[in-house]
């Protein structure tokens, strides 16, 4: 990571939340934490610590954005020595699409292994985690597992295809059993962590929540990781606020026929114009363009347009 300049006027009690994609791969995507990534798929993929040797982070774009460079990947893709990618991602917004938006990006990940002329044989396997804070599977699981099986038999067809959902709002349903002392458990609450108490806690059960937690209190006292952290969380705050808004005036309005497209417009709208207003707000504060191509989602054409306006 950069040389960190300690932002002014900031409490020393405070502390980022994981569950914004830029912190969650400030923790989890560098390769010179890779023990704690690798600490996290034990958990998830139940596999050893010994199995993960050789892993290699594959997309650390954000982290060169962080050093001024242009690109900010908000996923955590891994490659294994065996060629097996895994990719993880965090989803705050809600949506009723996230199975399939799910098979999409995994099938791209899986596809786009080979190239023009290659066999089959250069496939491997692709595993997506998905780690949502929302409610999507209807079961009383926090972490669910879905592969291709025989529906009669359970036979495997294959094992290319392997996709988990971690949700985290079940951590606090009384009907969702959870064992405190399951690593698993404890990443999911540290992800979700409410305060810097709550992580300190989990951090005297876990040596790799505690290496995770020491990174994240050095990242939020950081001048700029502060600021596009703020921007991250306006932005999906706002997001929240439109995807709300559309589907009251959907109700209101009264209409079946369309009404499932006709919000689903009208949110992609009101994002795209979120994420313009955002821009401006940076821009009228002099805040370098790469910081607002990375808070606001946008083209650097995009903005520059909106500074030539």
């Amino acid at each position: 990571m950069t040389e960190i300049k300690r932002a002014e006027n900031i409490d020393d009690r405070f502390i980022m939340s994981p569950k914004i994609d830029f912190v969650f791969k400030l923790i989890f995507g560098d390769e010179k934490n890779k023990d704690i990534l690798i600490a996290f798929l034990s958990a998830v993929l139940k596999m050893p610590t010994e199995e993960f040797a050789g892993i290699e982070i594959i997309n650390n774009e954000l982290l060169r954005e962080f050093a001024e460079d242009k690109k900010g990947i908000l996923d955590v893709r891994a490659k294994m020595s065996s060629g097996k990618q895994i990719d993880i991602e965090i989803q705050i917004l809600p949506t009723q699409f996230m199975p399939a938006r799910t098979l999409f990006y995994w099938s791209k990940m899986y596809s786009s292994q080979a190239r023009a002329g290659d066999s089959y044989a250069v496939l491997k396997k692709c595993v997506t985690i998905n780690i949502l804070d929302f409610k999507c599977i209807p079961l009383n699981k926090l972490h669910s597992c879905y592969h291709l099986t025989e529906d009669e038999t359970g036979y495997q067809l294959t094992d290319i295809l392997e996709i988990h959902f971690l949700e985290l709002p079940k951590l606090f349903d009384e009907a969702v059993e959870k064992d405190e002392s399951e690593p698993l458990i404890q990443w999911m609450e540290f992800i979700d962590g409410k305060s810097k108490g709550v992580m300190e806690m989990l951090a005297t059960k876990n040596e790799e929540i505690k290496k995770a937690l020491s990174i994240l209190e050095i990242v939020s006292q950081d001048e700029k990781a502060r600021m596009i952290y703020e921007a991250r969380e306006a932005e999906i705050r706002d997001q929240i606020t439109r995807i709300e808004s559309a589907r009251e005036e959907g109700l209101k309005e009264g209409i079946e026929k369309g009404i499932e497209e006709g919000m689903e417009k009208g949110i992609e709208k009101g994002i795209e114009k979120g994420m313009k207003e955002l821009a401006v707000k940076l821009i009228n504060k002099g805040i370098d363009i790469d910081v607002i191509i990375q808070a606001s989602g946008l083209s650097r054409e995009e903005i520059e347009a909106l500074i030539n306006k």
